[in-house]
């Protein structure tokens, strides 16, 4: 419910419109800019020992989350998910400035935890493992600090006690049903054919398991996520997510992203293990689902991989001593970035409109506002419902009240439990 509630004052200033119900996104979108570099400078915190400036891994890190393809697609439009990520972010930035500086940010921490999971479900998943990893990294200095710990707490508790009921209500699991790999009962007929053809031997029965099979699912589409035509070449295959000729990343950043893995566990520099079990974790969600790899159920890893990327270019900034030589090197670098960055918003602002209009019900607008101007004249408004939904662009473009709305709904459920809405006041689904 968060993004409705972030949503209201927007509508109350700019009135119900598109740019009104995308603002949060925006909004958070680009605070998360923001916070990745004070959570990257915590996460390195710099000392005389240290290999890579901090300050500076912060600030390309929070570059290239900027003009992240990934990002920007992501913060355009109105997505839970990427306010989920400013939530996350937020609640690890507390989490580190609580052990370095001053434990009662750990009640912070744990407020915006929470409020993540308020806000999108992959959060559902990956934060409650992500808090016990991050508990354990900090196990000590925790054991040290029970008093905050326990008050920090009993907050998330209470703020969690609202939604408890619906967490283990049939429908929280509604979502996970319709999507995940474990419900697909193809895999179980494929494994009893095949013990069938082995005579139903031992060994068959042990090799073709359903268990070991879903396993092996769950392990290739977690590894599909990391997929490098996926991260660098054409992105997600959903148009939502991607402009299809652009990765989820530039292919500027491969060599930098690998270089960047490489010396993470080289120097070990600060609180470094954060980022691959930050990754690690954050891929869980999107591995048990059927599409992948899927760039809206991984969004809460965006920032590691630009704080990967920035930390292997600083590194090589830095190891280049001559400034003749680093000159060449960083103006050639960055000026194949830009021309990554300008090949990308050319496609995203001049080709995407036009090419994937249908994947955003382009046209729905222009159709109601005839529809509007002449329903005055019919007992009775059909509407197709062939380009998804169509009953909540009804609702949005005519401004309906809710009330009415309420009263007249004809409602019912799908298979998997999700509402169907039929019909409301003249207009028929």
């Amino acid at each position: 419910p968060v993004y409705a509630y972030l949503a209201v004052l927007p509508v109350k200033i700019f009135g119900l419109n598109e740019f009104a119900v995308r603002f949060p996104s925006a909004f958070f979108g680009s605070l998360t800019v923001l916070l990745t570099y004070f959570l990257t400078k915590k996460i390195f915190r710099s000392n005389k020992e240290m290999k890579i400036s901090s300050e500076a891994v912060a600030l390309y890190a929070s570059l290239f989350l900027a003009i992240s393809p990934w990002h920007i697609n992501l913060s355009r439009a109105g997505f839970e998910a990427n306010v989920a990520s400013f939530f996350i972010v937020s609640a690890t930035l507390f989490f580190v400035i609580a052990f370095q500086e001053k434990k009662k940010y750990l009640i912070i921490s744990a407020i915006f935890f929470v409020l993540s999971l308020y806000t999108f479900n992959t959060a559902r998943v990956f934060v409650p493992l992500f808090v016990l990893f991050l508990a354990a990294g900090f196990r000590k200095w925790l054991l040290e600090n029970k008093k905050t710990v326990i008050l920090s707490a009993l907050t998330g508790l209470i703020l969690l006690l609202p939604t408890l009921t619906f967490l283990f209500s049939p429908q929280a699991s509604l979502r996970f049903k319709e999507v995940n790999i474990f419900s697909d009962i193809s895999i179980i007929y494929r494994t009893n054919q095949q013990i069938a053809r082995d005579n139903n031997t031992v060994w068959s029965k042990i090799i073709h398991n359903r268990r070991i099979t879903y396993g092996v699912e769950f392990l290739k589409h977690y590894l599909d996520n990391l997929n490098p035509s996926f991260l660098f070449i054409k992105g997600d295959g959903n148009p939502k997510f991607s402009t299809q000729d652009v990765g989820q990343m530039y292919i500027w950043d491969i060599p930098f992203f690998i270089f960047g893995i490489f010396l993470l566990f080289r120097f070990r520099q600060g609180a470094w293990w954060i980022i691959p079990g930050w990754i690690l974790l954050g891929l869980i969600p999107a591995g048990t689902a059927r599409e992948t790899p899927h760039a809206l159920r991984i969004e809460t890893i965006i920032p590691m991989f630009q704080i990967l990327t920035a930390y292997g270019l600083v590194y090589v900034i830095n190891k280049l001593t001559t400034i003749p030589i680093k000159f060449f090197i960083f103006s050639f670098c960055f000026l194949f970035l830009i021309f990554n960055f300008l090949y990308y918003l050319h496609g995203y602002y001049t080709h995407y409109p036009y090419q994937y209009s249908g994947e955003w019900q382009y046209g729905y607008k222009d159709s109601i506002q005839y529809v509007v101007s002449v329903e005055k004249n019919y007992e009775n408004i059909y509407v197709t419902s062939a380009l998804g939904r169509p009953y909540m662009y009804y609702l949005f473009y005519t401004k309906t009240d809710p009330d009415f709305f309420r009263k007249t709904a004809v409602i019912k459920r799908d298979v998997f439990g999700f509402v169907n809405v039929q019909g409301f006041g003249k207009y028929h689904f």
